[in-house]
């Protein structure tokens, strides 16, 4: 399968390559498509695939033969092997409706225990067309990390032992912490940053890592973040991002691409903090 890219490009409004997520526009986005094809039903990560540092096998594979592409619009759809299984239908220009049909279709064909849609807005679009979506941030360190942290900010290596980073993964369960916390025990992850309120965590950003892309620039891995209800408002998630910018710029990173909800803290705290946003991205049930 071979994609043209002066057929895709027009269509696509965000920078965005099935199965790898957002990317930036000045990637070798045509050679990312074919990449992600040419490695589908293998189950293996590319080098540059985010994904990898979680699991020893992918579990999302491009639908090669049921790619359509031409002029008008590019459907790319992938099986996710993950959990429920579920059929995605990338979306770049088109119909939505014909998208959905093919999601459903396939779903069926494959045993999907759900189908869902891909879409995509350009970053100048209202923000009102895009209820319940994500939006794309950039945050690049050519500038610098940017302001520093208005609280202390700990590694969790430096926490007291009162500090209890269990109680508040399990506490935060839900955004994540608790996996990211078995990960932290296995030793396979890297330094995950927080801040403490009386003495105990009441925040907490990681892991703080690095890859290189496919242009050979460095990227700033997204990370689990989050703060306890009960502690909002202090500035610690402010204080716990502006840290990790600053461990990203000490560790080289060039970029940071990560995917906030439309209107939640952290896509309002992005947007004090000066990110770029590159569109949005819509995931709908078909």
């Amino acid at each position: 399968m071979r994609f043209r890219w002066g057929w895709l490009e027009p269509v696509m409004p965000v920078p965005y390559v099935p199965t790898l997520g957002p990317v930036r526009r000045e990637d070798p986005i045509p050679d990312l498509f074919e990449a992600v094809v040419e490695t589908a039903g293998t189950g293996r990560f590319l080098p540059y695939d985010k994904d990898r540092r979680w699991a020893d096998r992918k579990t999302e594979r491009v639908l090669v033969e049921d790619i359509e592409h031409d002029q008008e619009r590019t459907l790319v759809p992938t099986l996710v092997e993950r959990g429920a299984v579920t059929v995605k239908v990338h979306a770049y220009g088109g119909d939505p409706a014909e998208a959905a049909d093919v999601a459903r279709r396939l779903a069926e064909q494959h045993g999907a225990g759900a189908a869902r849609v891909v879409s995509f807005l350009a970053p100048q679009e209202p923000e009102a067309r895009a209820v319940g979506a994500t939006r794309v941030q950039l945050k690049e360190f050519a500038g610098g990390p940017g302001q520093a942290p208005g609280v202390p900010v700990l590694g969790c290596k430096q926490l007291p032992e009162e500090a209890s980073f269990a109680v508040f993964a399990e506490a935060m369960a839900g955004d994540g912490f608790a996996f990211l916390h078995e990960r932290m025990r296995a030793g396979a992850v890297g330094p995950v940053l927080t801040v403490l309120h009386g003495g105990r965590v009441a925040g907490a950003i990681g892991p703080m890592e690095t890859l290189s892309d496919a242009g050979g620039a460095v990227r700033l891995l997204p990370q689990y973040f989050g703060v306890l209800p009960q502690y909002r408002g202090f500035g610690y998630g402010r204080a716990l991002w502006r840290a990790a910018m600053h461990w990203g710029h000490q560790h080289s990173a060039d970029y940071q691409l990560l995917q906030t909800a439309v209107g939640g803290a952290s896509d309002r705290l992005c947007a004090a903090e000066g990110l770029a946003s590159l569109g949005f991205v819509q995931q709908t049930g078909a």
